[in-house]
């Protein structure tokens, strides 16, 4: 249980505001009380100074070498308008008396935590301090259960021997709560050993009565740096899937979060290589320990498989490869190929320096291998501002089409690359995906 202070939200709130406002007074208190004209002048040059350099730094942020990430008008503008204030402080801590130099210092200290607020903000990435400081995005599947029970709900991780289908349990009239439930779960690498992080699963409010219903599954991947947790915490899982299964009597896939990384900053491109089996472990292992732990359907016209930047780029590199595991694909911001670092840099760490291996293993060739995809529908979204892998879906949803596939466009306007779009697409664009696997608003 979270205390107060993990529980502090760092997204709205009083806290930003105090974090941005100590930094605006102490910017103020440094600059104008008892000005002279030479640091004046100083100080508006160090703040423009350190705006430039903010703005440098997003720009810098875009690069592929970076974290490969967009921010938005609103997000450049956070992070330019606190390396202002630093500029202005610094020139504050060398000047003057005692207590101005203890003000600046402070207020530089505001200053670059009202810049990573800022960001965060616009990310969702980590809701409150217990977030940050590491804490799960939810307890572990058994702890879970244990608290269901003991606020008198059925068992959530019950298994039917003999499940309905969706529409057979919906017709049957069975009492059904409004909310899901996500828990961390361990999905071992028996065959890839590939070295995963925890899991999260999101249950429906259908998964959790006596006997479930045999539920779609949606497989859904984090971008890169990340981890599983952001697709709960920065992805809102459960606030929007529990939406699209109040439109439809409880009834959603339910959703499982693997590691397909190993560390936030590992990629291995979910192919098997030196960096990890990452393929093997998506499609051998955690469909295994899918079908054995939960009840679900086996039919892979009802399984899917998403996920955001490197993420989306696996979705449709899998999605593509198995139609024999997913038959449905959310691209969010997904890549044209397998990348990481330059295409050389690619190559060499991850296909032991064999072009051929690495064109294989590009979505455009394994649409092109397995076409005609007469069963598959696949959403590719992106962000309104997202002008790097924006182009990129749209050359992805092309090819995807001209293989076969039922393919739509979602574009998240005023976003660009960034959880905020990934939220819009999976709130409003992916009723095909689901609508195909069988649930999800069906009138």
């Amino acid at each position: 249980m979270q205390n107060w202070f993990e529980s502090i939200d760092l997204v709205s709130g009083p806290f930003p505001i105090i974090v941005g406002g100590g930094a605006v007074v102490a910017v103020l208190v440094v600059a104008i009380v008892h000005p002279r004209a030479l640091w004046l002048a100083l100080s508006v040059a160090a703040g423009a100074l350190g705006a430039g350099i903010g703005l440098a730094l997003c720009r810098w942020a875009q690069s592929p070498d970076a974290i490969d990430t967009d921010l938005s008008p609103l997000g450049r503008t956070g992070v330019a308008l606190a390396f202002a204030a630093i500029g202005v402080l610094i020139v504050g801590m060398v000047r003057g008396r005692a207590w101005r130099r203890v003000v600046a210092g402070l207020g530089v200290v505001l200053a670059v935590a009202a810049g990573g607020l800022a960001v965060n903000a616009e990310f969702g990435q980590y809701p409150t301090i217990g977030a940050l400081s590491g804490q799960p995005a939810a307890p572990t599947l058994s702890g879970s259960v244990a608290a269901a029970q003991r606020a008198g709900a059925p068992l959530a991780a019950s298994r039917s021997t003999d499940p309905a289908t969706p529409a057979a349990w919906s017709a049957s009239g069975a009492a059904v709560g409004t909310r899901g439930l996500v828990a961390q779960v361990s999905i071992p690498a028996t065959t890839s050993h590939f070295a995963a992080r925890a899991a999260y699963v999101y249950l429906p409010p259908a998964a959790l009565v006596a006997n479930p219903p045999a539920l779609p599954v949606i497989v859904m991947l984090s971008g890169e740096p990340g981890a599983p947790a952001d697709v709960v915490r920065a992805g809102h899982l459960r606030a929007i899937m529990d939406a699209w299964a109040g439109r439809d009597g409880g009834l959603a896939p339910i959703v499982v979060v693997p590691d397909q990384l190993g560390s936030p900053t590992s990629n291995p491109m979910c192919v098997d290589s030196p960096l990890g089996a990452s393929a093997s472990y998506l499609t051998v292992d955690v469909p295994r320990w899918i079908r054995t732990n939960l009840t679900v359907a086996n039919d892979p016209a009802q399984w899917a498989i998403g996920g955001f930047s490197q993420g989306g780029t696996c979705a449709i590199q899998l999605g593509a490869g198995h139609p024999d595991l997913f038959s449905g694909i959310i691209d969010v911001s997904g890549q044209i190929a397998p990348r990481n670092g330059d295409t050389a840099n690619t190559i060499a760490v991850g296909f032991g320096g064999d072009v051929s291996a690495y064109r294989a293993a590009a979505p455009m060739t394994l649409l092109t291998e397995h076409a005609p995809y007469a069963a598959t529908t696949a959403v590719f979204g992106s962000g309104a501002q997202d002008q790097q892998y924006g182009p990129e879906v749209d050359r992805m949803r092309a090819a995807a089409a001209a293989a076969g596939m039922s393919t739509s466009r979602v574009v998240s306007p005023g976003t660009g690359h960034e959880w905020a779009t990934v939220r819009y697409v999976l709130s409003t664009g992916i009723g095909p995906v689901l609508q195909h696997l069988g649930v999800g608003s069906r009138s």
